[in-house]
């Protein structure tokens, strides 16, 4: 069987099927591993979603993340496999992995997360709030100017 011809990615519920396709070089892997992350239990889809973000292409890695940080959702957790993988890709913004590290810090309890990762929640935190801090200032300066232009 070949990856298009399941009835739709959801479907995918079978790891072998994944092995089975991933032996012979499939294509769409990391489409694929997004199905194996909603139907099968975290123990038994980690190392195949841990295979398939370093699949060789870019695209298919993303989707490979994107199946890690949807395991998360379901399952509150990770296993460590996952977890590292994570850390090897980077949580910053311009990593491949951050909407995976951002799912991640939303669906798994902070007192669960490795301390690298609560390392990462806090400094996002902070950041967060202090470029709202900054916009909201920025705003306010441009409304005083403005008024301080017409008067």
């Amino acid at each position: 069987m070949r990856l298009g011809d399941w009835g739709g990615l959801p479907g995918l519920d079978n790891p072998e099927e994944w092995d089975a396709a991933f032996e012979r070089g499939e294509r769409s892997l990391g489409t694929a591993a997004i199905g194996l992350a909603f139907n099968c239990p975290l123990q038994e889809a980690s190392p195949r979603l841990v295979r398939a973000t370093q699949l060789p292409d870019t695209d298919q890695r993303g989707f490979a993340f994107t199946a890690v940080g949807t395991a998360a959702r379901p399952n509150g957790a990770l296993t460590p496999e996952l977890y590292e993988v994570l850390r090897a890709a980077g949580p910053c913004r311009r990593s491949i992995a951050v909407n995976a590290v951002d799912d991640t810090l939303t669906f798994v309890p902070f007192r669960d997360l490795p301390p690298w990762l609560k390392r990462w929640a806090v400094y996002v935190t902070v950041r967060d709030k202090l470029e709202g801090w900054w916009l909201r200032g920025e705003d306010a300066a441009r409304r005083v100017w403005q008024v301080v232009r017409r008067g």
